[in-house]
């Protein structure tokens, strides 16, 4: 029997650990609360919880030395160390995270030892390359060239579910959310490269209908300029990767940017004790002015403006006393949200993929082709981002022991050997594309 060591037991971590004990492996979940570890492998016979915490790298040793492959679904900056001790026991790793440059480096490596290190096999990153790839490659097969692509994911409640005033509720990690808030980005539009800082990240976005499922906020996703080699779209004058978001926002995410609420470092001078002193301080507010309307001022709105209505209903302005253990905005701002913004266990999530691409064929007619995901959670169950973020990986590692995958290296799914059954399977699950083709004049 085959083992496979499941490295964290987060929030998208139960239906991998389901899936593979339903096929016949052997799963170690380690995890720092062993309490979630063993909710995943119940009473399993085939299932076993670990307590495992990043700092024990001896323990980590032992035990990627007894299993055939290592699942990291530990935070991106834990990867390399887990593949360097893959490497010297031999064994094979997958990962849903971005390769970082770091991880690429340990590509010679892996193929000299003839192991597969398979990342960005999840969601976003994972399913957007493979279905992507899959109408790219095709278009290919056709002699077609791709001159355009857009590619845009959302993970986001379902629209029953939305009803708070910021449109948002967590169904991954809230610190993830927060921390993706502050990234720069940069896409090919039109031939010309746009780039923005961090800081600006929130200013450029659009209102996009996805046809069938509604209409969204789209900003830019990171840096899109490589996805056209990673790709292979040499022949795209427009390159573009984005996230959505309900309508409000991205307004609203900036206002909290400017306020200097992600913030990471510890306030200097700051001797406060409740959220609304943290935005007093940040804001240079007097002690006896009214938070909301000094706020407003702060950042050039009416008192009346509904950003401000959405910062006091979340409690940037309250009386609410700050946690304890932490000593940043940042922190304070994951408590917060993670308290007033979470999806209740008999609501909905919901996964929008949606892709659009412009294609010329010999023949001189172009085409506008488009393939739209949308999945939603089950109610008591698995969310969707759980289902679509680990099936993947999950259907990965199983091919990848079963020797349908090899192709030593580190690698990520955009190979028709790996991204073809993996897509196979997810539609037998119903996590399946609708694709679409009209003529353009």
């Amino acid at each position: 029997m085959k083992k496979v060591l499941v490295l964290g037991a987060g929030l998208v971590s139960k239906p991998l650990v389901v899936y593979l004990l339903d096929h016949g492996f052997h799963v170690t979940v380690a995890s720092r609360t062993v309490s979630k570890a063993e909710a995943l492998v119940e009473d399993n016979e085939n299932g076993q919880a670990i307590s495992w915490t990043v700092d024990q790298i001896d323990e980590l040793k032992k035990m990627v030395s007894e299993h055939d492959l290592a699942v990291s679904l530990l935070p991106y900056s834990y990867h390399v160390t887990v593949a360097n001790v893959c490497l010297e026991f031999n064994k094979h790793l997958l990962t849903t995270s971005y390769v970082s440059d770091d991880m690429r480096a340990l590509d010679a490596k892996a193929k000299e030892k003839n192991l597969v290190f398979l990342n960005e096999c999840g969601l976003d990153p994972g399913i957007d390359h493979m279905s992507a790839m899959k109408i790219i490659h095709d278009v290919e097969r056709r002699n077609g060239k791709v001159v355009s692509f857009r590619s845009t994911t959302g993970a986001l409640q379902a629209f029953e579910a939305n009803n708070n005033p910021f449109g948002y509720k967590f169904s991954w990690a809230p610190k993830g959310v927060l921390l993706a808030s502050k990234n720069p980005s940069q896409w090919l539009q039109n031939g010309e490269i746009v780039s923005y800082p961090g800081e600006q990240l929130f200013e450029n976005y659009s209102i996009e209908n996805v046809p069938g499922v509604g209409a969204f906020e789209n900003y830019p996703n990171r840096d899109s300029v490589p996805y056209k080699d990673i790709y292979g779209l040499h022949d795209a004058h427009t390159v573009y990767r984005g996230t959505y978001r309900m309508t409000g926002w991205c307004e609203t995410m900036r206002k909290i940017v400017a306020l200097g609420w992600l913030n990471e470092e510890p306030l200097e001078g700051f001797s406060g004790r409740t959220f609304g002193d943290v935005t007093r301080h940040l804001i240079g507010a007097s002690p006896g002015e009214e938070l909301p309307h000094a706020a407003a001022t702060f950042l050039n709105l009416d008192s009346y403006a509904t950003v401000i209505k959405r910062l006091e209903w979340l409690g940037l302005f309250s009386d609410k006393p700050l946690p304890e253990d932490k000593d940043n905005p940042l922190d304070y701002m994951n408590v917060v949200t993670t308290e007033r913004m979470v999806l209740e266990k008999d609501e909905r999530d919901m996964i929008v993929m949606h892709h659009e691409f412009q294609a010329e064929f010999p023949d001189g007619s172009k085409k506008h082709l488009t393939s739209t995901l949308l999945d939603f959670g089950l109610p008591g169950g698995d969310t969707s981002i759980a289902r679509t973020v680990s099936l993947p990986a999950a259907i990965a590692v199983r091919m990848i022991l079963e020797g349908t995958i090899n192709m030593p290296g580190v690698h990520i799914p955009v190979h028709p050997e790996i991204y073809d059954p993996i897509l196979d399977e997810l539609s037998k699950m119903g996590i399946e594309f609708k694709e679409q083709s009209e003529q353009m004049s």
